[in-house]
């Protein structure tokens, strides 16, 4: 509680008469109980932000003795992610014929959506380039999200890849 001493002032018999010096002492206890309480109060009633996930369902490692699946060449649609933030696609897998956008929506949302139009039952291959970006992953990622592609495969660039892209940039 808060207290007022008296105490002090001359304690000698004669002299000059002074007026008694009031010392104050404020008992600071109470304040610090209330601010450790609203502390406390603060931080139980706080909810913290979620990090943000999205789900990737990776399939199983074939056995040996599995046989891969046939995929009809004509149904493939390659994505090469580039630096800068450009993606370098191609339709079908024998004599590719390299094209150049980006993550606009008039660049690849575009291309995603005429190319899944003619095509049915297309497969995308995700092929992250060694001059890529985490963002840019994120990104395209993003994307088949947004134009509801239901086949896609996250693929190593292969050499052939890495040549059409340097071909290209000349």
């Amino acid at each position: 509680m808060a207290e007022i001493q008296q105490g002090g002032g001359g304690g000698k018999k004669g002299g000059k008469v002074r007026a008694k010096k009031m010392s104050t002492k404020i008992d600071m206890t109470p304040m610090v109980d209330l601010a450790f309480l609203l502390l406390t109060f603060f931080m139980l009633t706080t909810t913290f932000s979620k990090p943000q996930t999205m789900e990737i369902t990776m399939p199983e490692k074939p056995k040996e003795e599995d046989k891969l699946p046939e995929v009809n060449e004509k149904k493939v649609v390659t994505l090469i992610l580039g630096s800068n933030d450009k993606i370098y696609w191609y339709h079908g897998i024998t004599d590719p014929k390299l094209e150049v956008t980006d993550f606009s929506a008039n660049g690849i949302r575009k291309i995603l959506l005429k190319q899944a139009a003619e095509i049915p039952g297309m497969i995308l291959l995700i092929k992250p380039g060694d001059d890529s970006r985490y963002k840019n992953m994120v990104d395209i990622l993003d994307e088949m999200n947004i134009t509801n592609m239901q086949r896609y495969a996250l693929v190593k660039i292969t050499d052939t890849d890495k040549e059409l892209v340097k071909e290209s940039n000349l």
